[in-house]
């Protein structure tokens, strides 16, 4: 018999979590193969990314701006 999570009672954390336990719970064979495009992207945004590495946001604040959001 399945169960059912009541996610609407769950607490943004719990929420979090769920998501982390799901990710971790799939078979990585499954997964959709990078095509010769999306990696091509992913080395550019690489590259970008080795050439300023001082440009963007650093991830506390991203982190917490995205918390300040949360109910």
């Amino acid at each position: 018999m399945a169960r059912t999570i009541p996610i609407d009672d769950l607490t943004a954390e719990e929420r979090i979590d769920l998501i982390g336990k799901l990710w971790d719970s799939l078979d990585p064979a499954l997964a959709t193969p990078i095509t010769p495009a999306l990696a091509a992207e992913l080395d550019r945004r690489e590259a970008e990314a080795d050439a300023a590495p001082d440009a963007g946001d650093a991830w506390p604040e991203i982190r917490d701006d995205l918390r300040k959001k949360l109910p």
